[in-house]
């Protein structure tokens, strides 16, 4: 097959014309492009606005054109396809699998198709009822502390916007896409440059690819909470679970460790039991809500609200005199800033969108850097005491009862409270209190934040617009702790694979995803 790239259609525009602007770029006919595929679809709106592809073409006499074709766009393309591991027969003691977010559903997925018949254990709720869960607590302020918007079937990422971005080429996150898309997600995630879900598509994704887990044989126990592991000589043994009727001892000689950024009260119970765990940095901040018109008219200008287009994002950060740098996070256009919290007595901030991405407002996350520096004492799980601290004070602040402390950007640069919403209204339930925000977050993060603002208003101009919103906490972005791990993806305690979010080795759903499936090839013996 051949590759060919920067094919440009504009809005209007068929693609159905690909094949003929392929035929007259190779100089054929167009019945000798026998089979197309889109491999790749961007926006550029910088002048005029176009769609620009990469596409692969199966072309007649595919040597002799490419001899003759000088177009620097055009080059041979041989598709690399992740091989799953070969099927073997079932252990004696089938492997665990604890957390049910990206990196276990995938480290589950490739242990199934390998024949093993995992046990995935996952202390929230299955997506319908983790939805009921979800929503009576934004409705009332009611939380469930199993079942949440970080616990429960999907993980964290099931109440988010469903981004799929990458900074690298790994052959497993196509096959990731290509198994999301086959579960329910549009088609649209296989050749768009920033592809997305969606939460709404997320949860269907889920329902189907947990039906494909159990048809595979996987042991699936929802309610069910790792308590501790068990090991004699530094050799895994067995865990104990709490679920169901009770407590009880499972034996386990392979244990897969997706337990995401938020178990904390898991984590502290493994350090005890000896696994090693060391601090790590990771960033806190707030939400920051724009007017979606207002994003799309600085980055999209003379195109803006153009259907094909669709909600503008951003993607901005500087580093500050202080030393420290600011950045955007999980931008979620044409979405809502949610509750995310998992432990009474503190508040925590999120973002989401849906596919449409068609709400008023577009948010992100405003974070600083934080370092082990920062936290209170040198203890490996310092880190999770400074998010406590953190989002205790945010729960204060925001009135004890689950809503946010939020604040306009111009009394925030001003050091003066808000009393209520200018241009943009807060969507964050249930629902917001107006405050100094600088009453609940650590001096450096407010001093820090008073610097970045005027510097990101010069990279996206109304950024630091005066009624633009800050809503506090958002200190999840990433897990405070990693628990090291050797070249054979294992812990201190031989038979545990720490992976994804949660043991500090990946940031997002397809980086989770790839993570686990790699823990998962570690077990099977490999993949082709």
């Amino acid at each position: 097959m051949l590759r060919i790239d920067q094919l440009r259609l504009t809005p209007d525009q068929s693609e159905s014309l690909l094949r003929g602007k392929i035929a007259k770029l190779l100089r054929v006919g167009e019945g000798d492009v026998l089979r197309t595929e889109i491999l790749r679809r961007a926006v550029d709106a910088r002048e005029e606005l176009f769609f620009v592809y990469t596409v692969a073409a199966e072309v007649k006499n595919e040597a002799q054109v490419l001899r003759r074709c000088r177009d620097k766009r055009v080059g041979r393309y041989t598709p690399e396809v992740y091989r799953l591991p070969a099927p073997r027969a079932a252990d004696d003691l089938p492997p665990v699998v604890v957390g049910a977010g990206p990196a276990g559903l995938f480290a589950a997925l490739v242990l199934s198709h390998a024949g093993l018949k995992p046990i995935l254990l996952e202390r929230g709720q299955p997506t319908e009822q983790r939805t009921l869960d979800v929503e009576r607590f934004w409705s009332d302020g009611t939380l469930d502390t199993e079942s949440n918007v970080q616990f429960g079937e999907g993980g964290a990422g099931a109440f988010s916007d469903g981004k799929l971005n990458t900074g690298t080429k790994d052959l497993r996150h196509r096959f990731i896409l290509q198994q999301l898309a086959d579960c329910g997600a549009p088609a649209s995630i296989l050749m768009d440059a920033k592809p997305h879900v969606g939460t709404d598509y997320l949860h269907i994704v889920l329902k189907n690819l947990r039906r494909r887990l159990q048809e595979l044989g996987c042991d699936i126990r929802f309610g069910h909470r790792l308590e501790a592991i068990h090991h004699e000589a530094g050799v895994l043994t067995a865990i104990t679970v709490r679920g169901g009727d009770g407590t009880y001892r499972l034996p386990c000689r392979q244990l897969i460790l997706a337990l995401g950024h938020s178990a904390r009260d898991t984590v502290e119970s493994l350090y005890g039991c000896g696994l090693q765990m060391e601090a790590k940095p990771f960033a806190v901040g707030v939400r920051i809500e724009h007017r979606q018109s207002a994003i799309d008219a600085v980055q999209y200008k003379k195109f803006a609200g153009h259907p094909a287009l669709g909600a503008a994002t951003y993607k901005l950060s500087c580093h500050l005199p202080n030393g420290r740098s600011a950045f955007s996070f999980c931008v979620c256009p044409g979405g809502q800033v949610v509750a995310a919290a998992s432990e009474t007595g503190r508040a925590v901030t999120n973002g989401m969108s849906e596919y449409a991405r068609d709400r008023e407002n577009i948010n992100g996350a405003l974070l600083v850097n934080v370092t082990p520096a920062d936290f209170p004492t040198d203890h490996p799980l310092s880190g999770i005491a400074f998010q406590c601290k953190l989002e205790e004070a945010a729960f204060t602040l925001g009135g004890g009862d689950y809503r946010a402390p939020c604040q306009r950007v111009e009394d925030f640069l001003l050091r003066r409270p808000s009393t209520g919403a200018g241009s943009v209204t807060p969507s964050y339930r249930p629902g917001v209190t107006w405050c100094d925000l600088h009453d609940c977050l650590p001096d450096f993060v407010a001093q820090t934040l008073e610097l970045a603002l005027p510097e990101l208003e010069k990279k996206l101009p109304g950024y630091a617009a005066p009624d633009a919103l800050l809503t506090a906490v958002e200190s999840r972005s990433s897990a405070p702790v990693r628990i090291p791990r050797d070249e054979t993806y294992q812990a201190n305690i031989r038979g545990v694979y720490p992976c994804g979010e949660g043991a500090g080795y990946a940031g997002g759903i397809l980086s989770a995803a790839a993570d686990g499936m790699r823990c998962a090839e570690h077990i099977t013996g490999g993949n082709t």
